[in-house]
């Protein structure tokens, strides 16, 4: 090889590297390993979850493959329809923001909000967003922690900044105390009706909303991060044992229709709020003694295995 057709490859290569940052994101080989591309086509269904708090997609028939790695940063970050939520980290100096963004990753409405980035959620047609921080504490586990939870309506322009000011019916009766604490809100097909978990006395439980009408009114108890199927049928959920947060927490499934219960495969303690990738499966985030997050899958149904799903990566959508 002459010295210069080493130059001109040298400059063919800083090219191509320059054209793939240009581009704002890399492609990730399998289990997040080293940047083997600067383009994909990314078609057919999509898994958006987070890698090292970048956001990212793959494959959903491959998501032990290549990945898309953004430059957007988040701590929670959901999508679906056309809507793209990411809740921003916290810094040193800097407090978090809602940034609503579309699929092209164009942010529309940022809200500047006060907490750490807890929970994240997005209606399916991409109209409702709902966030939860924590104002103090960092652990549901953990006692006087205390939440914020809000919910924007992408249509209208209406920001709920806590749910705190919504009507309480509890065991039906109008409910207000100075330790109402809500988290992870999860939407009906309808964009109003909601269901979220209330702290309150001791007790937290499963509660209905209506948007519309600022009203929540209690279902059943130790009902935490409601997840609504697809159908709209069953709710997935995390339980503490026992009644104890600081046992852990089990995953299970609930039929609203009946109030049967069915207890998930995985076994292991999950401080998450679960997605439904179908009516067949839920997913859900896990972290390592290392502090690497995995995404994993379990039946619906119960029975079957925990499957690891997304390798270094969480929030799944």
């Amino acid at each position: 090889m002459t010295s210069l057709q080493g130059r001109l490859i040298i400059t063919i290569v800083a090219a191509v590297v320059l054209i793939g940052v240009a581009l704002g994101y890399a492609v990730l080989a399998p289990g997040a390993g080293a940047p083997v591309s600067a383009a994909l086509a990314g078609e057919g269904p999509r898994l958006q979850v987070l890698t090292n708090g970048l956001l990212s997609t793959v494959a959903r028939a491959d998501p032990d493959g290549p990945r898309e790695v953004t430059a957007v940063r988040c701590d929670r970050a959901h999508a679906a329809a056309a809507t793209v939520a990411c809740l921003t980290p916290v810094g040193a100096l800097t407090a978090t923001s809602l940034v609503v963004m579309d699929r092209a990753l164009r942010a529309g409405t940022t809200i500047p909000l006060t907490g750490f980035p807890n929970r994240l959620r997005v209606s399916a047609s991409g109209r409702m967003v709902a966030w939860t921080l924590f104002i103090d504490g960092h652990s549901y586990a953990a006692s006087g922690f205390s939440t914020q939870t809000g919910v924007l309506d992408t249509r209208t322009g209406r920001i709920v900044r806590s749910l705190e000011d919504f009507a309480i019916t509890r065991d039906g009766r109008p409910y207000r105390n100075a330790d109402v604490n809500f988290w992870g809100v999860t939407f009906g097909a309808d964009d109003n009706r909601f269901y979220a978990t209330l702290s309150t006395g001791g007790r937290r439980h499963l509660v209905e909303g209506d948007f519309a009408a600022g009203t929540v009114r209690t279902l059943r108890d130790n009902v935490e991060c409601p997840s609504l199927s697809p159908d709209g049928t069953r709710i997935a959920y995390k339980s503490a044992v026992g009644g104890d947060p600081a046992s852990g927490w089990r995953l299970s499934v609930l039929h609203l229709a009946t109030g049967r219960v069915v207890p998930l495969a995985e076994t292991r303690s999950v401080d998450d709020q679960p997605l439904w990738l179908d009516d067949l499966t839920v997913a859900y985030a896990l972290q390592t003694g290392d502090g690497t997050n995995n995404t994993w899958s379990v039946p619906a149904a119960g029975g079957g295995q925990p499957v690891l799903l997304v390798p270094g990566a969480n929030s799944p959508a």
